[in-house]
């Protein structure tokens, strides 16, 4: 395990008022990091702890955005709970939060209210799409945002139609532009010591990704169709059959390209005006990828692998899970760790993919918190004495998951 003090963000304390999936994997990047992240749960639990598959009763879900955190659980209807919360943001660095527009100043901790009780404040907020204009009060949700950013209408093929990302890309992606934002207005107050509001969206995260897409349309007006498998403006590149299953190759350069014709001992459409120039190879992709996948369907993907890299020709295999994580490159990189978690024992998890002066794995401090299992302990280190948090305990103020646990 790394040392949590060598890490970036030692020191940092975050207070994680998010919930379900964007804000907390900002949060747990913060972690990640070596910041103490203080996750808030309602007495009742986050509500992606609700969420299947399950392991012996735990949220894979919930287990998969919520390590390298301390876990605190409170009644949010209480106004002793929410008395409590703006305690802990005063003596905190950043507050994290993903609720509805508004709610947070319902409950008395606006940016304005907390900011002004502890100007260092760091204040982010992810919503689905923003907090201000004609669609801020939607809820945010992943697939509503695929579609609603353009990125659906590049994913998938004429055949499928469609399709979402097979993961909740829209949520990881606007939680991701968060902690860079964190990060940034951390720095800047290092310097003016001063915090700062910041604040992104589902939506804004996934148009922030469209990248060469989005500029296809601003700079030139066209409106890009399905890509399939296929690059979009780069040909041949894509999945190709073989003879025992689809390759993924990636020829990026003219001179990619004609060894890649060697290799298929196709030297003759190296010079063929037809397929001489990238964009005459997009306009004949179709009968090119019949051509290549002629070829490719005389040997397996492992040997054509093998082959394409010793031609330095970038190609890779279409890994299931199973495949991933028995990759060698994949175990030597330890991207898989184990940690112990307080009901579920030895679990292993996929760990940070950062790593710092060449430290690979270890990047897992903490498994992710039962509910309430870290209440009494946060709570003395801000100063309450063991008796009132007994009495906040027995109120239903707060929740403590072990009951055995001293306050």
């Amino acid at each position: 395990m790394t040392d949590p003090n060598s890490l970036p963000l030692a020191g940092v304390r975050v207070l994680d008022l998010t919930r379900a999936l964007a804000g907390p994997f900002c949060t747990m990047i913060l972690g990640d990091l070596g910041a103490d992240v203080i996750k808030v749960e309602p007495a009742g639990g986050d509500m992606i702890r609700e969420w299947g598959p399950f392991d012996r009763g735990t949220s894979a879900y919930y287990l998969s955005g919520n390590r390298n955190k301390r876990g605190i659980a409170v009644n949010f209807r209480d106004p002793a709970a929410l008395d409590l919360l703006r305690d802990l943001a005063g003596r905190c660095d950043v507050v994290v939060e993903n609720f509805r527009s508004g709610a947070m100043e319902a409950m008395g901790l606006a940016y304005e209210t907390l900011a002004a009780a502890n100007p260092r404040l760091v204040y982010a907020s992810v919503t689905g799409f923003g907090r201000t204009g004609p669609a801020a009060g939607r809820p945010g949700f992943d697939q509503i945002a695929q579609g609603y950013s353009g990125l659906m209408s590049v994913t998938g093929s004429a055949e499928s139609g469609p399709v979402r990302v097979g993961v909740a890309i829209g949520d990881q992606t606007a939680g991701m532009w968060c902690a860079i934002g964190v990060l940034a207005a951390l720095g800047e107050r290092h310097a003016t010591g001063r915090g700062r509001r910041v604040e992104t969206s589902l939506l804004a995260g996934l148009v922030g990704l469209m990248s060469v897409q989005a500029q296809r349309y601003l700079s030139l007006g066209e409106v890009p169709a399905l890509a399939g498998n296929t690059h979009p403006v780069i040909a041949p590149y894509g999945v190709f059959e073989t003879a025992d299953g689809p390759l993924n190759i990636a020829p990026a350069t003219a001179e990619m390209w004609r060894r890649l014709c060697e290799v298929l001992e196709l030297q003759h459409l190296a010079d063929d005006p037809r397929y001489a120039t990238n964009a005459a190879r997009m306009e004949r992709r179709i009968e090119l990828k019949a051509l290549i996948e002629a070829k490719l369907k005389a040997r397996g993907r492992s040997e054509w692998t093998a082959r394409l890299l010793a031609a330095d020709i970038p190609a890779g295999p279409i890994n299931n899970l199973a495949d991933v994580f028995a990759d060698e490159q994949v175990r030597h990189a330890r991207l898989v760790e184990e940690v112990q978690h307080a009901q579920l024992g030895p679990i292993r998890q996929v760990g940070s993919p950062v790593s710092f002066d060449g430290r690979l794995g270890g990047s897992i401090r903490r498994a992710p918190p039962v509910l309430g299992e870290h209440t009494f302990e946060v709570l003395r280190e801000h100063g309450y004495a063991p008796r009132d948090l007994e009495a906040l305990a027995r109120r239903g103020v707060i929740v403590q998951h072990d009951a055995g646990v001293q306050a």
